[in-house]
């Protein structure tokens, strides 16, 4: 007497990724091209002025792919950086009136926030422009009054260079010193990861809105 043999298990399907976690790797490959630093720079640049994303998503990834070169990306998201919030600061010196129709639509942005950032750039002006470069309040929405005030135009890239060092440079010494770890804890606690970061990116615009 033959025995049947046993049915066999069908293969189980991997688990699917979600949009999340596909743009985390998405970012993650750039740090294996050669314009893995280009493209630092220039969302950089564009996030300072214009661009939604912030870059600290892309320095991130960049940071948990090659450890050592750390300080590098870091170099260059601040240069990035200071140079498009100087952009942004040109946009509201001379295209203000000229767009800021525009700019209103954008969250952080009102006339009720223009004319409190102008009260308090006349009172704390070089302390306004650091701690927004420093933590997640919208630096564009501060580099853009920034140029509707007319602040000291040297004063505020000198704000926005240590602020900007300091932000950077703190990821990249976090990943030079702790790097498997952290790298680690990022990869187990992704979704924990991605809402912390998106809390504190809609802190930043709740305090834009009604704080200033």
């Amino acid at each position: 007497m033959t025995s049947s043999a046993p049915p066999e298990t069908p293969p189980v399907a991997p688990a699917r990724r979600g949009p999340l976690r596909r743009l985390y790797d998405w970012v993650l490959h750039w740090a294996d091209t050669p314009y893995a630093v280009p493209a630092l720079f220039l969302l950089a640049f564009t996030e300072s002025s214009f661009f939604p994303i912030p870059p600290d998503v892309l320095l991130i990834a960049m940071c948990i792919g090659y450890v050592q070169r750390s300080y590098r990306f870091a170099f260059w998201c601040a240069i990035g950086s200071v140079l498009g919030g100087m952009a942004g600061y040109g946009i509201g010196a001379f295209f203000w009136e000229q767009t800021k129709e525009f700019w209103f639509h954008v969250p952080g942005i009102t006339p009720h926030s223009v004319e409190r950032v102008t009260e308090l750039y006349q009172l704390y002006d070089f302390w306004i422009v650091f701690v927004a470069a420093f933590t997640p309040i919208p630096y564009k929405v501060i580099t853009i009054l920034a140029g509707v005030c007319s602040i000291n135009f040297p004063m505020f890239v000198l704000a926005s260079a240590v602020g900007r060092s300091a932000r950077f440079f703190l990821v990249a010494w976090l990943f030079r010193h702790f790097g498997p770890p952290i790298k680690d804890f990022i990869e187990r606690r992704f979704a924990l990861v991605t809402f912390a970061g998106a809390a504190l990116g809609v802190g930043g615009f709740v305090v834009v809105k009604y704080v200033l």
